[in-house]
């Protein structure tokens, strides 16, 4: 969520960057700015209501005391107006206040400065890229037929159980994703993440702290009776672990590491990029969590950038990294790194990671906040990213892996899988 006072303060620069985005905030800012004016002006009538009163008081007991009871009793009947205004006033401000956050809550993250401008995913800018694009033997299939020859994978049976997009992990399949999961946890524990294991289920207040809700709440999974949500990311049961928490400077950056399931209805997800693994209602994933001061966390998200990075680079998987345009970017997000990798069968790239810096808009609605070495309270900086997900990771391995006599399983997985191939 926004700073009230930065958007009263610098209305302009809010609407400009806003724009980035492709939202128009004119409106919106306006009101807020209106409601706050309204606020203030509620809350200083109610301060000298409150005042005035409390001086009624104590003038009350001094005028019997004195026997002025006549004087005495004409003060005790202002008091009694001034509490029905008081009461009147403070219903005001609370709805005033109600009204501001309802506002506030549907307004997104402002870009950083060094996100360009776009009006689609064609418009991310492409950071660098690495790694030979392997040239497949003729009769090299896609994942989802490599999936079927060597029983990995069944989507059909996923369909009976479940629905489509929930695929049934067999034999080696289970075991590579197994693998896959611990080898990213054991990369995070040697980079110095503390390893979490969130609930997969969330309230509503986690979902508003972290910006799902009300942004995203069509495409979470929502458990009506209990109202509960399940996760879409490990971010959001992770990130409100410090939700209503005051750090200490000293202690940050916090790093955090979590394996999850995640869930996702992706309503309106249909056509020739979602078959197979490319995209699934439930999914594995290993998410990176970071906490940290505002003059620190760009450095950290270097630093989550470079680490992703390295984690694709050990799988022997070409990549690339994309710095998101203004259009592409979440609601929540001051700046985002996407990694692709290369699907050879497929011919294209594949995403597997969306690395982030929140700056404060998350800390703001989850009230994180740190002390500083002088004892000032100031809110955090919240940063994630996928580390990794493993759908399109498998389905790239795969792919780019086959050969005929089978699919060759990268060295640093190996002796997680405990096998060198699969045939």
């Amino acid at each position: 969520m926004l700073n009230l006072k930065y958007i009263t303060d610098n209305p302009q620069d809010v609407i400009s960057r806003l724009a980035k985005k492709h939202f128009d905030g004119e409106k919106f800012i306006n009101q807020v700015i209106e409601l706050d004016k309204n606020r203030k002006h509620t809350q200083n009538a109610l301060d000298n209501f409150s005042a005035k009163m409390n001086a009624l008081s104590k003038e009350i007991g001094i005028l019997f005391s004195q026997g002025k009871t006549d004087e005495a009793t004409a003060a005790k009947a202002e008091t009694a107006d001034l509490k029905e205004k008081i009461k009147i006033f403070s219903e005001k401000l609370t709805e005033i206040e109600q009204n501001i956050s309802e506002i506030l809550v549907t307004i997104p993250n402002l870009p950083h400065v060094s996100v360009p401008e776009g009006k689609n995913a064609e418009d991310n800018i492409v950071e660098r890229q690495n790694g030979e694009i392997p040239t497949l033997y003729d009769g090299a299939v896609p994942h989802w037929d490599l999936a079927k020859r060597y029983d990995l994978i069944d989507f059909e049976l996923g369909v009976k159980i479940t629905g489509a997009g929930f695929p049934v992990y067999k034999g080696k399949g289970a075991r590579l994703q197994r693998a896959l999961i611990n080898f990213f946890l054991d990369n995070a524990l040697l980079a110095g993440y503390a390893e979490v294991q969130p609930p997969y289920v969330v309230n509503s207040a986690s979902g508003y702290g972290t910006g799902q809700l009300p942004d995203k709440e069509g495409q979470m999974y929502h458990a009506q009776i209990d109202d509960l949500y399940l996760i879409p990311t490990a971010e959001v049961p992770v990130t409100n672990i410090y939700r209503d928490v005051i750090l200490e400077e000293k202690d940050l950056p916090i790093k955090n590491v979590a394996y999850s399931a995640c869930f996702r209805r992706e309503a309106g997800s249909y056509g020739k990029d979602v078959r197979g693994l490319n995209r699934l209602h439930q999914f594995d994933k290993v998410e990176i969590v970071r906490i940290d001061t505002p003059e620190h966390s760009y450095q950290s998200l270097n630093e989550m950038v470079i680490y992703v990075e390295g984690l694709i680079q050990k799988l022997e998987l070409p990549y690339r990294i994309l710095r998101l345009c203004g259009s592409d970017m979440s609601f929540t997000s001051a700046l985002t790194f996407d990694f692709e990798v290369f699907s050879a069968a497929q011919q294209r790239w594949l995403e597997v990671s969306s690395v982030s810096n929140f700056e404060s808009f998350q800390a703001n609605r989850l009230k994180c906040r740190y002390r500083t070495a002088d004892k000032k309270t100031q809110i955090a900086h919240t940063l994630n990213g996928s580390a990794l997900a493993l759908p399109r990771i498998v389905a790239a391995l795969l792919e780019n892996n086959q050969t005929p006599k089978g699919i060759v399983i990268p060295k640093v997985l190996q002796s997680y899988c405990g096998f060198e191939m699969i045939d």
